[in-house]
């Protein structure tokens, strides 16, 4: 990866390490799916006055829209909600790494390394161990169990939209912040239906009578730095390289996350959590930088039995 695009992966990093302590500010004033349709309908307004469209069918909008905006935030948004700590959300979300590259090998027919595979191994135990710590809502756990499902499943479906990236980046060079400003047109009426039947008329209309400079702070973060900015570049990024390529950078936004979850929230970590976040780290570090030392490993080893 050149210099410049490792930069802006690190930039992506920061801001949506943040943007988890931002979450947690947003869903104390705002029901969770309403908060939602917030986010995208001001991340879409008054942008894509701004700016065309790229020339990509519909239904990759479309695809784009539903998996990673509506079905990864429906489900991060409520795992919060119910009590997911803002770090650990971070720690396990980064699990779409894992998901992308099963999604990649599946549909784009993207080739597997032996450190990958090594990788995703360390990676999906570090999961593992991560939620074995989850209990039931109000067993004394730090983390419930339905939180760290939900945060599973918006890892799911984060992956799903990396595929759709991929897919959308076959259509040759386009204007990647413009496309994201467009896709977001497509998530605020899912969001508001959804946000209607299961959180009902009267919330949201409380909530929208006392809403506060701290809500609507974060709701303006999510929609300007998380989702324009973040996903802008990270749609730049997904589109020149490599699906995993990527994906595993990730898995350095909980450094960020349960730093920031520590000083904000006071949120603090079993060994258990540390045990788990240290294998994720591992899979991510020999996923990126495995490739070359197993190649210096094997030609060594070649070597030896040359030289015997």
């Amino acid at each position: 990866m050149r210099p410049k695009d490792l930069a802006l992966a690190l930039l992506v990093i920061l801001v949506w390490g943040v943007n988890f302590a931002v979450i947690k500010v947003g869903v104390v004033g705002v029901p969770p799916l309403l908060l939602g349709a917030l986010r995208f309908a001001l991340a879409a307004f008054p942008a894509l006055l701004f700016m065309k469209p790229p020339k990509v069918p519909l239904r990759w909008y479309l695809a784009y829209g539903l998996t990673i905006s509506v079905g990864q935030f429906a489900f991060l948004f409520t795992a919060i909600h119910v009590g997911m700590p803002s770090g650990l959300a971070s720690l396990v979300l980064q699990s779409q790494s894992f998901f992308t590259l099963l999604l990649a090998a599946w549909w784009l027919k993207e080739r597997w390394q032996a450190n990958q595979m090594a990788g995703l191994l360390l990676a999906a135990c570090g999961l593992v161990l991560i939620g074995s710590a989850a209990g039931p809502a109000g067993a004394g756990v730090s983390m419930p169990l339905l939180g760290f499902l939900l945060t599973v499943a918006a890892a799911v479906m984060w992956a799903c939209g990396n595929i759709v990236t991929r897919t959308v980046s076959r259509y040759g060079p386009m204007n990647q912040l413009a496309f994201v400003v467009w896709a977001s047109l497509v998530p605020p009426l899912p969001f508001l239906a959804l946000s209607v039947v299961i959180e009902g008329p009267d919330a949201i209309a409380s909530a929208m009578q006392h809403i506060g400079w701290s809500t609507f702070a974060a709701i303006a973060y999510l929609a300007w730095a998380a989702t324009l900015l973040g996903y802008g570049l990270w749609t730049h990024l997904m589109s020149r390289y490599a699906t995993n390529r990527v994906a595993p950078f990730t898995l350095l936004v909980p450094v960020v996350g349960l730093t920031t979850g520590w000083l904000v929230f006071g949120e603090a970590l079993r060994p258990v959590h540390f045990a788990g976040g240290a294998l994720l780290m591992a899979g991510l570090l020999f996923n990126v930088f495995g490739g070359p030392l197993m190649t210096r490993w094997m030609a060594r080893v070649q070597q030896f039995r040359n030289a015997g």
